[in-house]
């Protein structure tokens, strides 16, 4: 496993939709200070060359505060940066050969929305995995919801870390409590909130409620 359960706390998605009149950089900054253990950039209608360039500077934070930053879906781009890894869809690439490119001391997280996926994502080398939409999602659209119980298969069937992704907010967070969770990644409930830093304290809070 090269990543810890404790660093998959609280996982931030970046989403500047969500930015609440702030900058992207201001906001990843402001969340880590509230205890924000790790970021996913993720920035779906970003131009390659417009996502390098968010990842060369979001990366200048991370790199501030010691947290791992995780790729969404590029390899090439995660390498560019000497990012700690890459994040891959269903859809998105090949676990193996993103294993090849990366080299084994890189992150591989993948999604996977029921056990049959997360058994394969683990025997293909996976490091951890995101798992949803527990609650729907307002961030991706074509997210399939999935139930508690699920969610909760999902993490006993492999070893490696599980977070829950998809709606998670301070309302509903609790309701993930018992299902050997490693941590909850969210979008909206810190990035589109006036002060990101106090959003990321509550909810890493509830974070280390669900955590087991």
């Amino acid at each position: 496993m090269r990543i810890a359960r404790e660093t998959m706390r609280l996982y931030l998605v970046t989403d500047r939709t969500w930015l609440a009149g702030r900058t992207l950089e201001f906001q990843v900054e402001e969340a880590i200070r509230g205890g924000v253990t790790l970021v996913q950039l993720r920035e779906k209608h970003a131009s390659e060359a417009e996502f390098l360039a968010l990842a060369r500077q979001v990366k200048e934070v991370t790199d501030r505060y010691g947290v791992p930053l995780i790729i969404n879906d590029s390899v090439e781009i995660a390498l560019a940066v000497d990012a700690a890894g890459v994040h891959l869809g269903q859809e998105d690439g090949d676990i193996r050969l993103a294993r090849e490119r990366l080299g084994d001391s890189k992150i591989i997280g993948v999604s996977a929305h029921n056990e049959d996926e997360a058994i394969a994502a683990y025997a293909e080398g996976a490091d951890y995995l995101g798992s949803g939409a527990a609650f729907g999602s307002s961030t991706k659209g074509d997210a399939g919801k999935i139930s508690l119980d699920t969610l909760g298969r999902v993490a006993r069937s492999v070893s490696i870390p599980v977070v829950a992704i998809g709606g998670i907010d301070e309302d509903n967070a609790l309701e993930l409590r018992g299902r050997k969770l490693s941590g909850i990644a969210v979008v909206s409930a810190i990035l589109d909130r006036p002060d990101a830093r106090a959003a990321a304290e509550r909810m890493r809070a509830l974070a280390d409620q669900i955590a087991e």
